[in-house]
């Protein structure tokens, strides 16, 4: 009996066991971390005992141990393909860094016009372009793995150069010109180049790396077919892991203020759908194909949490509202863009079913 195609499959097929419940997982993950922080006096201390660049260390390290399997599966001889895709580059800069920051100021102001410390930590968020578990919900929803590594790289580019600037121009230049109240952000360029050399720099230097020796030594079928389904798995361990330490960590704030939460996570979940759907609708527009469209819609969709936490912990204080939404912007995303892998999928699913049935009418 032939095999069925992998674009005609089911899709829950196609999915390990740990990616075919990932929801499951990821709110367990929750609730262990809130509990714990809860119930073991002392764990959110210990936890933010020691920190890189701000970040918790224990969330340092999953985040890290996170990203190294995905782009250690990132075809680097194949970037060249990407680079060269003016459509795909272009649409990414102009969701990331005009529509998303500009969406976010608009839904904050309009949803929390009486809650100034929540807006600004929500617009924080907004600027922060995400570099981190993007790569995890492309690589889960079959996007392109390589434009993924470059469009993560070009946010990187652009944070260090335009984080700090827009900070400026939306909390402070664009309200007064409004006649809106202004908030002062002090962030320096070089605190966001740091945080972007740990947090994507080092899972990168290695993925790279381990692929370059990898093949070298055993080839590109070995690589491909041993080595990276046993080092596969620790991306979504490393992605629990953190969301278990993060929820430990700010438990008391999310459970201490749920009306609070509930306020702050009505425009993020506006922002996610609105700035995923409508990034999956111009990749479709533009001809990008469905594993590119999907990485373009992921890539502008998802925030750098751990710099938005970060930035304004420094500018505010831990126990700010800022942070507090922050904190949020991970509670409301990861549950949403996990959705949003099944709406891939399934996507993906009705894409191949179109193409199969437009061959056959060629054919005929």
């Amino acid at each position: 009996m032939s095999a069925i195609p992998e674009a005609q499959a089911p899709v829950a097929a196609r999915l390990s066991t740990l990616d075919r419940f990932l929801p499951v997982w990821i709110i367990a993950a929750m609730v262990v971390g809130l509990v714990a922080g809860r119930l073991i006096p002392g764990m959110g201390p210990a936890l933010d005992a020691i920190a890189i660049d701000g970040v918790s260390l224990p969330i340092a390290l999953g985040l890290l141990i996170m990203m190294y399997p995905v782009l250690a599966k990132v075809r680097y001889d194949r970037l060249d393909t990407v680079t060269g895709d003016r459509r795909l580059l272009l649409s990414s800069l102009v969701l990331n860094w005009v529509l998303g920051p500009a969406l976010m100021f608009a839904l904050a102001w309009l949803m929390l016009p009486d809650l100034p410390e929540y807006r600004t930590g929500l617009i924080i968020v907004g600027l922060a372009r995400c570099i981190a578990m993007v790569i995890i919900w492309n690589d889960l929803a079959c996007g392109d793995r390589e434009a993924a590594a470059v469009l993560v790289a070009l946010n990187s580019v652009f944070q260090v150069i335009a984080f700090a600037g827009l900070g400026w121009f939306y909390l402070d230049v664009l309200p007064g010109w409004l006649g809106l109240p202004q908030a002062d952000l002090a962030i320096s360029s070089w605190d966001i180049a740091r945080s972007v050399l740990i947090f994507l720099g080092i899972p990168l230097v290695a993925g790279y790396l381990t692929r370059r020796f990898g093949e070298r030594a055993k080839g590109r079928d070995w690589y491909e077919t041993r080595l990276l389904p046993t080092i596969g798995p620790f991306a979504l361990y490393g992605l629990l892991f953190t969301i278990v330490v993060l929820f430990a960590l700010q438990g008391d704030a999310i459970i201490g203020r749920p009306l609070d939460v509930a306020r702050i996570a009505l425009p993020l979940l506006a922002y996610f759908a609105i700035m995923w759907f409508g990034s999956f609708a111009l990749g479709t527009a533009v001809g990008l194909g469905y594993e590119r469209a999907t990485t373009l819609a992921f890539t502008a969709a998802g925030n750098n949490f751990e710099l938005a936490i970060a930035v304004a912990i420094a500018t505010f204080g831990v126990t700010s509202g800022q942070a507090l939404a922050g904190v949020v912007g991970p509670l409301i995303e990861v549950p949403v863009l996990v959705a949003l892998v099944y709406v891939s999928l399934a996507a993906r699913k009705r894409w191949a079913a179109r193409n199969a049935t437009s061959t056959s009418e060629h054919q005929a």
